[in-house]
């Protein structure tokens, strides 16, 4: 546990690339294979789950430390991350631990099967024996809230420069549902046949947002297609079965049962990247119908008919069991297009259709025209241009319509978590509804570090009512709101819900009295909702 708490300080306290990248590959070369094995997990976002809750956590750290309650929920007000305060009110073990992080996490799947008395004498054990710095990632990985400021594509990197696999493959390799549960170090990194696995997807291709589409330079070069709102995700059709991964890697195929029809009517060893959307039969329906069916693994019939889906074909990444990624992106999607022609009328997948333009004006009139056809913008793709891992910057661009804005006044702060746990960094936002302030959702991103520090400054001098780690402020403080989308909400007082709501601009300028009103907002729902 010392080396991966050590790692783990490594990559957390520092911003530059090169130095996480570093001490990672040396992890990666040093470590015990099942350690390893289990960093590659968490730190790719497959932790274990909660074992017990934050409440119960709580209090035995008070009882522990000796505190009322009262005095460690005003350290866990000022701290802002619980496993943080733990580690830091705690006394000093008197004990010391040489176990390795895969023993902690094996005592962790221990203690989830005990009763509440022998699991307490455990997590207390542990906090005995256990260092500060291991009691903090002990006590995340207790509440399954373990996070790391690294990408999934840094630690690929550090992995390739320790392991001498070529990046590329371990990316695919490292796709699917794994878990230390189910394969090992070996298995996963070493073995030679990483297709072994048949449902395992290959890494997606990320564009970047354009800014200025006069840099594209001959529009001869380049196709066009509407960015869809709906759910990225890549269709395998391998071993006579079906899977469905979303971009974030997970295994969505249960949730639309209607792709299943695919498997039948298409080849085996066809790989397809799309978009699942909710569909009417003419035009896609509102990212919010679709919503409903993500966090599920069941769908019942009255949800499958409310919000039938299809697959928005964008890309054919592979073609009788063959990878052709390589091929330039013109005619995989000429061989995807012969592909979807082969299907019946009503079969729950269709080719993303092409924006013809032949200038830049074109293109402007066409942008401007998506979010009236469902459209979040458009997609700009180099028509050589290979399938490529990850975010690469040159071939493939997103170009977005702007977001709808509204102005708001702050009403509460919360405090942030990690590096930003000293900061208020997480509000809550109304519009005025006649003499009073309706609340109508939450942002915490968009703003500059020094505004977030000034904000804070603000807060603590500012604060009227406490409420735990939220602090009611006078709503004087006017922020532009921006987000991509709004949705009826009836578990929301203001009857709205905003998707990908932040922070645009801390209008200092403007006076309370000039925010938008709950009627804007509905205004705004019956326009786009």
């Amino acid at each position: 546990m010392k080396r991966f708490a050590a790692l783990f300080a490594a990559v957390d306290q520092t911003t530059k690339t090169n130095a996480k990248v570093a001490a990672l590959a040396d992890y990666f070369r040093e470590a015990p294979e099942a350690d390893k094995l289990w960093t590659l997990a968490l730190f790719t976002g497959r932790r274990p789950r909660r074992t017990i809750t934050a409440g119960r956590l709580r209090d035995w750290a008070a009882e522990a430390a000796g505190l009322p309650l009262w005095l460690f929920e005003d350290s866990y007000a000022v701290v802002g991350d619980l496993a943080e305060t733990i580690s830091l009110i705690l006394p000093p073990p008197t004990r010391s631990s040489d176990e390795s992080l895969s023993f902690w996490i094996a005592e962790i799947g221990r203690l989830s099967k005990q009763d509440e008395p022998a699991r307490k004498a455990g997590i207390l054990d542990a906090w005995d024996r256990l260092a500060p710095a291991e009691r903090l990632l002990f006590t995340k990985l207790l509440t399954g809230g373990f996070r790391v400021g690294v990408s999934a594509r840094l630690v690929t990197r550090a992995l390739a420069q320790a392991s001498d696999v070529p990046e590329a493959e371990l990316q695919h390799r490292l796709m699917g549902s794994w878990t230390p549960a189910n394969t090992s170090w070996k298995g996963l990194i070493e073995a030679p046949d990483p297709t072994a696995d048949a449902s395992r997807p290959y890494p997606f291709y990320l564009a970047y947002q354009l800014d200025d589409p006069g840099d594209l330079g001959d529009p001869a070069d380049w196709f066009a297609e509407r960015k869809w709102d709906g759910i990225r995700g890549q269709l395998i059709l391998r071993g006579g079965d079906h899977y469905l991964w979303s971009r974030g890697e997970d295994l969505m195929t249960d949730r639309f049962p209607e792709l299943a029809e695919l498997t039948d009517r298409l080849p085996p060893g066809t790989v397809i990247d799309g978009e699942v959307l909710a569909w009417d039969g003419d035009a896609p329906l509102p990212f919010a119908r679709l919503q409903p069916r993500i966090g599920r693994k069941t769908v019942p019939k009255k949800l499958l008919a409310e919000a039938p889906v299809i697959l928005m074909a964008y890309d054919l990444l592979e073609e009788g069991g063959a990878d052709i990624r390589e091929v330039p992106f013109q005619e995989r999607r000429a061989r995807l297009a012969r592909l979807v022609e082969t299907l019946p009328p009503g079969a729950p997948m269709r080719l993303s259709p092409g924006v013809d333009f032949s200038d830049l004006d074109m293109l402007v009139e066409e942008r401007a025209a998506s979010r009236d056809l469902g459209a979040e913008g458009l997609m700009l793709k180099r028509r050589a241009s290979p399938y490529l891992s990850g975010r690469k910057r040159g071939d493939w661009w997103k170009w977005k319509v702007d977001p709808l804005t509204i102005d708001a006044v702050m009403v509460y702060a919360q405090a942030g978590s990690g590096r930003r746990a000293n900061l208020f960094t997480d509000f809550t936002f109304a519009v005025s509804d006649g003499d009073e302030f309706v609340p109508f959702t939450k942002a915490y991103s968009g703003l500059t570090d020094a505004e977030f520090r000034q904000i804070t400054a603000w807060v603590r001098r500012n604060t009227l009512q406490r409420f735990g780690p939220v602090r009611q402020v006078p709503p004087t403080q006017v922020f532009e709101i921006a987000f991509e989308g709004i949705q009826a909400s009836p578990r929301h007082k203001s009857g709205v819900a905003l998707r990908f709501p932040r922070m645009l601009r801390w209008r200092k300028d403007k006076p309370v009295g000039e925010i938008d009103t709950l009627e804007h907002l509905k205004e705004m729902l019956a326009a786009y909702g």
